[in-house]
């Protein structure tokens, strides 16, 4: 390794380390994502292992996702059902080798990160006022 990818390793590893629970799951959201986009390229190039992988992390992080729900809270009640519900799309996807499906489930995500980040917004304004951006 490059005394560079070391460095770079370590901010990423700091990042998490040092990361609020939102910021955290801001990261997930994002890492879905990004693994969302790898597996429709991997169906591109026909690299069915590959789009499997990409998958199933996408599906750990999506799982991850909904064991940090609070039950208690209203909202998560009403989250779980829409996290099982992506995670069984990419399940299908996985196996119909489909695109489009993996696109329905990418929206999604995208819309929970987008809420996500201004959740966040919102909460640092009023914490610190205007300084609280993401």
């Amino acid at each position: 390794m490059t005394a560079q990818t070391n460095a770079f390793n370590a901010y990423k590893q700091n990042s998490v380390t040092t990361a609020s629970p939102g910021e955290l799951t801001l990261m997930l959201y994002n890492g879905c994502i990004k693994f969302l986009n790898r597996a429709k390229v991997a169906i591109e190039v026909k690299n069915i292992e590959e789009r499997n992988h990409y998958i199933q992390r996408s599906q750990a992080i999506i799982g991850e996702l909904m064991s940090t729900l609070n039950m208690d809270i209203e909202i998560s009640k009403q989250m779980l059902p829409l996290y099982e519900y992506m995670s069984h799309r990419l399940t299908e996807a996985n196996i119909k080798n489909d695109p489009a499906i993996i696109e329905e489930v990418e929206g999604l995500v995208t819309e929970f990160r987008d809420t996500w980040k201004e959740v966040i917004k919102i909460t640092r304004q009023q914490q610190y006022g205007t300084a609280g951006q993401v």
